[in-house]
């Protein structure tokens, strides 16, 4: 080649690193992101990501690790596939692990590479790598990851990493951890390089017991009541069809527990916050991990986990069961007996189920769909009631005083309507399932986890969706963003287009329902719970904070006659510039 005196020599060959080892392996899985604040433990994998072959995964830069498990969680949820994390050493590490405890409860995939050391402390620079430096670091996550690992050599790094993202993506999913040790990263490679898998086979499905799922399409072809409860059966999109033709052909009620969007929400068999569980003489539970209260099989107020499902109903559980519970994490839930548990991946049993039961449908008396029928135009009767009731609480007249969340909700989603929109995580209380119309099995990709997850995991959602032309809406929680209010400019620094619609009720409310319970078995002052609780003095300002992190923003505003506009002047943006936009809504704090 030429060089500047026009003369000519030998191209140099490129230098190799431990820290291009990874590089390769994150291209050959067609990694598209890895989300980072950086660190000196990983600065060999950070160099090796900017300037180490021509399709590197792209950095997203956070400003907390938490964070970025979050948009590696959320973009997981959206698209089914695998991001990458980079958690700096000990510290780094620490301040990700609640993010990296709600990817394992929530089966969320991803590959979280650890920058470590350097383990050997004769190579350790005073103070700041010791403090740094765990004897076993992969330890703080062990208990909340499917596996994790610490390859001691460059030529270890392959096999690791090709495990970790094997056992990931199996079902249960789940976040893995690989430290890799920070002198390894920098290491050069001078012989032959370390050889990345060619090809690995996708672990197959967990397939169903033929004989017990042979069982299960009698029980569901005798049941008088019978009643499916979704859990996270729509992790799979193509189960989204499956489980309506189900649902139809046997005239079940489903109840959809939002941990995955599983059921259109205005199908007339889909009859989720009704009581119907506590009619039936069938519960047929599907992949869901845990019988919690939005099973209707308990409450909050319920204590032992004792279900509340009728004398004689016959309780069966399609899922993966036992399989990979922690012994740390209790977050499987309470025990239950059933009458048949079958251990399967939904995937793979949901549609076998369906052939079996069409058979059996197919050579029933005519009595049998006499009552069908009328089965299912009862249940369609309870959720059109259900569906009358809320839109009359969503639209009751405003009289002064703070709006409703309903209320909220119902002026946002007129307002989204025309658009092709995704909700990513919260859902406002649960409303937008009631008011919005869940038409597809992308709308949502399931609701959130806890205070503190969900500006992350939304971020993750919109990233996904970036490029797409599709509304991504955040309902998104006050107190949830005061956590992680710098979150924000990550959205706007990586061109990230979302609508923030702020459900902004003042106050920590979960926490304030709690505390007038104890008011009331107390008999304590209930005008005194709002101590410790309430978030003001001075309220936040959310949208001048937006604003200073280059979003467009709006707000607050206290009427609702005042969102529609306001709404569709963010919206107006977001389609412009491809950036993202906040409207802040005041509303009350006793939903």
């Amino acid at each position: 080649m030429m060089d500047e005196l026009g003369g000519t020599h030998a191209a140099k060959e490129a230098r190799y690193f431990g820290s291009d080892v990874v590089v390769d392996f994150l291209q050959s899985k067609n990694i598209e992101y890895i989300a980072l604040n950086p660190g000196a433990s990983f600065r060999g994998l950070h160099d090796s990501i900017v300037n180490h072959g021509a399709n590197s995964p792209e950095i997203i830069l956070v400003p907390h690790e938490k964070v970025a498990v979050g948009i590696a969680h959320g973009f997981a949820k959206a698209t089914g596939r695998m991001m990458g994390v980079a958690l700096h050493d000990l510290v780094g590490l620490l301040h990700g692990t609640m993010g990296v405890y709600y990817a394992y409860v929530d089966r969320a995939p991803m590959v979280i590479l650890g920058g470590a050391g350097p383990m050997d402390a004769a190579r350790r620079r005073p103070w700041i790598d010791w403090i740094h430096t765990a004897n076993v670091q992969n330890a703080a996550v062990r208990e909340y990851t499917k596996w994790d690992d610490h390859p001691f050599s460059v030529a270890a790094i392959p096999e690791s990493l090709e495990r970790g993202w094997r056992i990931a993506g199996a079902h249960p999913q789940g976040p893995v951890y690989i430290a890799l040790d920070a002198d390894l990263q920098e290491e050069e490679v001078t012989g032959d390089r370390p050889r990345l898998r060619d090809h690995d086979s996708v672990p197959t499905q967990l397939s169903p017991d033929p004989h017990a799922l042979e069982s299960l399409a009698d029980m569901l072809c005798a049941a008088a009541r019978p009643v499916l409860i979704a859990g996270a059966v729509g992790r799979d999109p193509a189960m989204w069809t499956v489980l309506v033709e189900l649902a139809e052909l046997v005239g079940a009620a489903v109840v959809d527990t939002n941990i995955r969007h599983n059921f259109p929400n205005r199908h007339p068999l889909n009859l989720t916050g009704s009581d119907v569980v506590s009619e039936a003489d069938l519960v047929v539970l599907l992949d869901v991990k845990d019988v919690g209260q939005h099973t209707g099989l308990l409450t909050k107020a319920d204590r032992g986990g004792r279900l509340r499902s009728p004398a004689g109903a016959k309780i069966v559980d399609i899922g993966f069961g036992d399989i990979g519970i922690s012994s740390w994490s209790v977050d499987y839930g309470g025990f239950y007996e059933a009458d048949l548990r079958v251990t399967a991946d939904t995937t793979a049993a949901l549609p076998l189920l369906l052939d079996a039961t069409r058979g059996r449908v197919s050579q029933e008396e005519a009595g049998h769909a006499q009552a069908r029928h009328r089965r299912r135009a009862e249940f369609g009767r309870i959720h059109d009631d259900l569906r009358s009731r809320w839109s009359d609480v969503a639209q009751a007249p405003h009289l002064g005083e703070a709006m409703s969340t309903a209320r909220l909700v119902h002026e946002v989603g007129q307002a989204i309507a025309p658009h092709d929109w995704i909700l990513t995580a919260g859902t406002g209380n649960g409303w937008a399932p009631r008011l919005w119309d869940f038409d597809r099995h992308d709308r949502h990709v399931g609701r959130s986890l806890g205070t503190s997850t969900q500006i992350g995991i939304s971020l993750g959602v919109a990233l996904a969706y970036r490029g797409t032309g599709r509304l991504v809406v955040d309902l998104q929680p006050d107190g949830d963003l005061m956590f992680d209010a710098s979150a924000l400019w990550v959205a706007s620094h990586h061109r990230i287009p979302m609508l923030v619609i702020m459900v902004n009720n003042r106050a920590y409310n979960n926490d304030w329902v709690h505390q007038k319970a104890m008011a009331d078995e107390r008999d304590t002052p209930r005008e005194r719970t709002w101590i410790g609780i309430t978030i003001e003095d001075p309220e936040p300002d959310f949208a001048t904070l937006a604003r200073s992190f280059g979003w467009h923003a709006a707000g607050p505003i206290t009427e609702p006659d005042a969102i529609g506009a306001a709404v569709a002047e963010a919206i107006d943006h977001i389609q412009r510039t491809g950036m993202p936009a906040l409207v802040d809504i005041v509303c009350s704090a006793d939903d």
